[in-house]
């Protein structure tokens, strides 16, 4: 997010889901698959916290189900939107939407409200509702669309495409794309903020938008509420490119290269204007869009011009929240960043199941690596034990100096277990086995698009 003031001020929009993530109204898409790599309940699965609430209470159909499916009283309703209003003003009077808080914190402090307000019983009853809201999204299909096999979540932990399809891993920071079953292009990305959250489950992209513009919602802090920001404008937080994926959330440019990899949005999947230009390239060829490098850069050149291609096939999206994944023979462990309690031994076991061994097979080194590093990358990590000085006064000098510089390397490992993000081990027995290595990595850093500009774009699929 940047740091200009006006785009900050205007930045805490949740209809937008302030880092350019947006909301339509339209129709649920169909229910997604929970990740298998979970073993946690639905509510810490999918973190509803009182901003996400916040960000649902624009949709007047969402509005529309609490008063007719849960009996809420317009009264109850008008309360809940008060205190989410509340916490996110909270939030964007101490610039701490943009901070890496905890995702713990935000849940409890929402269940703590909302059941104030409305009971226990109905409390899970929103919760549930609001999940089913967040995670599907909702979009304007395309007439032809409908005409299409509906696309599915894979099955299994660390599932492979084998069809053309987006796979965004949320805790690995990681997009994927792959085109009939071929890993093409992996991008380091930004995610949502504990506090706004990245949705979960299966999505689709339909099209790829040139020089979006953003219209912020009507709330109490926003300076100009539904004023325009125009395509090309410096306040304009989406950059070059945006990629609906279903309301709330985009893939889009316009993040720093400091964002990429940590904490960057509020809801979407955030890429730097370099990396976009190159998604969007790579997007088109495998949906068989006629999308050329000269026509991207001549759309490009019109800043203040907003084109939209409609995309030849969908892509289906998966946003995943896999912590423990086996790849290319090794098994990454990712940071519970959303604290949803997914570095289990029973996950481990299951992932593992998948790729044909289970985890008595493993070496005791290998073993003991693994359950060490899910405890390091829990969400509530356990004190390993340090050597204790019970004994220390029948040792000499040179034996009490070793034991004291003994507990200081394990005090330091810890300490740098506590700031990794993910943690990787080596499994002989799987080797050449697992979800593919990341293909051209795309971290942000120096990327080019090869495009002509000498070329007008073509008057296909465009909007003023």
């Amino acid at each position: 997010m940047k740091s200009n003031s006006n785009v900050a001020l205007l930045g805490l929009t949740l209809a937008l889901l302030l880092s350019g993530c947006e909301r339509r109204a339209g129709a649920p898409q169909t229910s997604a698959t929970p990740s298998p790599s979970s073993a946690a309940s639905e509510a810490e699965t999918v973190p509803i916290t009182l901003p996400v609430l916040d960000a649902l209470f624009a949709d007047e159909a969402f509005k529309a189900d609490l008063k007719s499916k849960l009996q809420f009283t317009d009264e109850q309703i008008d309360r809940l939107r008060k205190i989410s209003r509340e916490e996110v003003a909270k939030l964007r009077s101490a610039n701490a939407e943009n901070q890496s808080g905890s995702a713990e914190t935000a849940r409890k402090s929402a269940l703590e409200a909302i059941r104030g307000v409305v009971g226990d019983e109905k409390c899970t009853q929103l919760m549930a509702l609001a999940r089913d809201r967040w995670n599907k999204g909702s979009e304007e299909l395309e007439a032809t669309a409908a005409k299409n096999a509906e696309p599915t979540m894979l099955k299994g932990p660390n599932a492979i495409p084998i069809d053309t399809r987006i796979v965004v891993n949320i805790p690995a920071f990681r997009m994927d794309l792959f085109a009939a079953g071929k890993l093409i292009k992996s991008y380091k990305v930004g995610i949502g903020y504990p506090e706004f959250p990245l949705p979960q489950g299966l999505r689709k992209a339909q099209q790829i938008i040139f020089n979006p513009t953003w219209t912020p919602p009507d709330e109490p802090w926003v300076k100009n509420p539904g004023v325009t920001v125009e395509a090309g404008s410096k306040q304009n937080p989406l950059g070059p490119i945006k990629v609906p994926i279903g309301a709330p959330s985009l893939i889009h440019g316009g993040k720093p290269l400091a964002k990429i990899g940590t904490f960057a949005s509020h809801g979407c999947v955030g890429l730097t204007n370099e990396q976009v230009k190159d998604f969007a390239k790579h997007l088109a060829e495998a949906s068989q869009t006629e999308l050329s490098d000269a026509t991207i850069a001549a759309y490009l050149k019109k800043r203040t011009r907003t084109y939209v291609v409609k995309m030849h096939n969908l892509v289906p999206v998966e946003l995943r929240y896999e912590t423990i994944v086996v790849e290319d023979g090794k098994v990454r462990i990712y940071r519970d960043v959303y604290d949803q309690n997914t570095n289990t031994e029973e996950n481990l076991r299951a992932v593992l199941q998948a790729n044909g061994i289970a985890l008595e097979d493993l070496s005791a080194d290998e073993k003991a690596q693994l359950l060490d590093a899910l405890n390091a990358m829990s969400r509530h990590p356990r004190k390993q034990p340090t050597p204790k000085p019970t004994l220390e006064g029948n040792l000499n000098s040179a034996d009490k100096i070793a034991r004291a510089n003994e507990r200081k390397s394990e005090a330091g490992r810890q300490k740098k277990l506590r700031n990794q993000k993910e943690i990787v081990i080596e499994i002989a027995l799987l080797t050449g086995k697992g979800y593919p290595a990341p293909v051209n990595l795309d971290s942000g850093i120096g990327t080019q698009v090869s495009v002509v500009t000498n070329s007008p774009p073509p008057p296909v699929n465009t909007r003023p």
